[in-house]
């Protein structure tokens, strides 16, 4: 896994993240570094710790279905992609304006489950995942503050756009996975 195919799954990843972000910057109204840092450390801490625990959990069984591991990667990814493109057309939540610690830890959990299945697909591509975690955690911190600042002034605006891009990144990158598998590409 390369670089690029890296900064796509973090970024894909944070999209949930970011457009909480969005929503929480809306509900806040005036907002502050501390706001902004508040959630990317939050968002950004559980997208790195998820994938960690993913990739613990499948190095278990990864050795045992290496045949099969890019149909995994693709299934996973996929129905990650598109169950969050298909939030995306749902009923919008309704957030409040607190940054309260059980509040940030419910949201952090909650926008972070699907870095648990990634960091398992880690585990079969036997991905370096000390440096991509890490990655994937700063990228979800700074999408996460600019989040805050975004829904403070421009609203609600880009959520939407938000999950169907980052959908849209999982399943292509699930898809080129497979396509590696296979020899295809």
């Amino acid at each position: 896994m390369g670089i690029l195919d890296l900064f796509l799954i973090a970024v894909g990843l944070s999209m949930d993240a970011f457009a909480v972000s969005i929503c929480k910057g809306l509900s806040l109204g005036k907002i502050s570094g501390k706001h902004m840092c508040i959630a990317g450390l939050w968002f950004g801490g559980f997208q790195a710790l998820m994938p960690l625990i993913g990739y613990f959990l499948g190095s278990f069984f990864a050795n045992a279905i290496t045949e099969y591991d890019h149909w995994i990667a693709f299934l996973v990814l996929a129905v990650l992609g598109v169950n969050m493109i298909r939030e995306a057309f749902q009923e919008e939540e309704k957030l409040d304006d607190s940054m309260a610690v059980l509040t940030m830890l419910l949201l952090a959990v909650a926008t972070s489950i699907d870095a648990l299945a990634v960091g398992v697909t880690f585990a079969f591509l036997k991905v370096a995942i000390l440096p991509a975690v890490l990655f994937i955690g700063l990228v979800t911190f700074f999408l996460s503050a600019a989040g805050i600042k975004i829904g403070s002034v421009f609203g609600a605006k880009y959520e939407k756009k938000a999950e169907i891009t980052g959908g849209a990144v999982l399943v292509l990158i699930g898809v080129k996975i497979l396509l590696d598998g296979l020899n295809i590409l």
